[in-house]
């Protein structure tokens, strides 16, 4: 088994690919490492560049098409065989050469997960920085997971955490609240950030609000995760009981020659009932639905066209 496997998931990042190649073997060539770079449909010569820059160590997975950053980071993990797992960008704004560091702080520390910390963040203040420190106060407030900086991609784990995160839709900017969820022992480092050179961001002011929808999940998913109905229940019962209460008070009324059917609180009697009955229900599928996710057999939400390792390359050909 290798020391580490570093997961890189890239799209239309064709310029960045040489660099990043170097990069990462200069700062690794004194670890057991492997490469992982994961192709989330790039349209441009990303994978050709990866195939040309391939060597023994680098194995290249290729979806047929866009699946997204976190579904690509897990197609990486799982295929990643390291006792560590090191995760980072493929823009080069993340520096391959804090993973040494990294590991050094995981493993002398006890740590299970060490993520990165842009200590001097080389992006927009205002599409960019502004809405991050705000999303990251929203999310250490909510989750009681105390990070300072949520969105930085380059983290360090140990093999068993990052194997069980269960990453899905676009939860990987929530990967320390995930792990925290698994038990991890968590830590931060200053790690350092270099402004985009080549390419496109794939981020924008748009993904913030999609931030806010994730972090819904996530507080569902530490509270409610494995028991549903004590939130849904706890919601439909009152009602439920509630909307009884005033149906059996207004069918009273209605005994003793009261006219009834324009009162409001009818109305509301009726609606609280059904909405009580409705997130009852919500609850029992939600039971049902989290039984079959525990039981039912691992299935990948992913597909994938290709899997490429590289072959080992003389030093005529690393030259040229």
């Amino acid at each position: 088994m290798k020391k580490l496997s570093v997961v890189i998931p890239v799209m239309n990042e064709e310029d960045n690919i040489a660099p990043l190649f170097e990069a990462v073997r200069n700062a690794l060539k004194d670890i057991d490492y492997e490469l992982i770079m994961v192709d989330d449909g790039s349209s441009d010569d990303t994978v050709k560049r990866m195939k040309e820059l391939a060597d023994e160590r680098t194995k290249i997975i290729i979806f047929n098409r866009n699946f997204g950053q976190t579904t690509a980071m897990a197609a990486g993990i799982e295929e990643a065989q390291g006792e560590l797992i090191a995760t980072l960008d493929g823009d080069l704004q993340n520096d391959p050469a804090d993973i040494p560091m990294m590991i050094e702080k995981l493993e002398t520390g006890g740590w299970d997960l060490v993520a990165g910390r842009r200590a001097k963040r080389q992006d927009g203040i205002f599409l960019r920085k502004i809405p991050s420190l705000i999303a990251n106060a929203i999310i250490r407030k909510s989750t009681k997971v105390y990070l300072h900086d949520y969105g930085c991609t380059l983290k360090v784990f140990k093999r068993d955490v990052a194997k069980n995160l269960g990453l899905y839709g676009e939860l990987h900017r929530f990967i320390p609240v995930l792990a925290k969820m698994y038990g991890a022992r968590i830590t931060e480092v200053d790690v350092r950030h270099h402004p985009r050179i080549h390419g496109q961001s794939k981020y924008g002011i748009g993904r913030t609000f999609r931030v806010m929808s994730d972090l819904l999940l996530m507080l569902f998913m530490q509270k409610y995760r494995t028991k549903p109905m004590h939130l849904f229940g706890s919601l439909g019962i009152p009602m439920l009981g509630t909307g009884l209460i005033i149906d059996l008070y207004m069918f009273i009324l209605k005994l003793f020659g009261e006219h009834i059917g324009q009162r409001p609180l009818l109305t509301l009697g009726i609606f609280l009932t059904l909405s009580g009955i409705q997130l009852i229900t919500t609850g029992f599928i939600a039971e049902l639905i989290m039984r079959t996710y525990y039981e039912s057999q691992n299935k990948k939400p992913y597909t994938i066209r290709e899997i490429f390792v590289g072959q080992k390359k003389d030093a005529n050909e690393k030259e040229a």
